[in-house]
């Protein structure tokens, strides 16, 4: 019986192969517990149309990816906050600056994608990595200015 193995199985192969193996293994085992299905002609279309699918929804999500990381790096940031004797009042945090740039650059950005090894407590420019998906990061660069 030829099974097209939907899961990696330790002993048998990865996912995506077609092996021949025994009958009672294949349906008992293999096909039961969702590690594989029967390979029939249909099967094997639709699975290799499927991973079509994702490698170009992939390759559609990295080329957005890019787009985006320019923009983040041509863009300039900017935060208004009140003055104190020394810096700022308070501080500017992930989600002060998450919620600018949807303001600004009109792009949604978690504010847990965001990397501040602390708070901003000064003015002037600073600089901020982003991580925006599939190992791609952006440096932002954020202005707090007084008012």
């Amino acid at each position: 019986m030829k099974v097209l193995l939907i899961k990696d199985v330790k002993s048998l192969g990865k996912s995506g192969e077609i092996k021949d193996v025994k009958d009672g293994y294949g349906q008992n085992f293999l096909i039961s517990k969702g590690l594989a299905k029967l390979a029939t002609p249909d099967v094997v279309a639709n699975w290799k149309a499927e991973q079509e699918r994702m490698a170009q929804e992939l390759k559609d999500d990295l080329e957005r990816l890019a787009k985006e990381k320019k923009v983040f790096e041509d863009a300039t940031i900017r935060i208004e906050k009140r003055t104190a004797p020394v810096g700022i009042k308070g501080s500017v945090g992930n989600l002060d600056i998450s919620k600018a740039i949807k303001e600004q650059l009109d792009i949604d950005l978690d504010k847990k994608h965001i990397n501040l090894k602390k708070a901003i407590k000064s003015t002037g420019l600073h600089e901020v990595d982003a991580k925006l998906g599939h190992g791609i990061h952006a440096t932002l660069k954020v202005e707090i200015v007084g008012v």
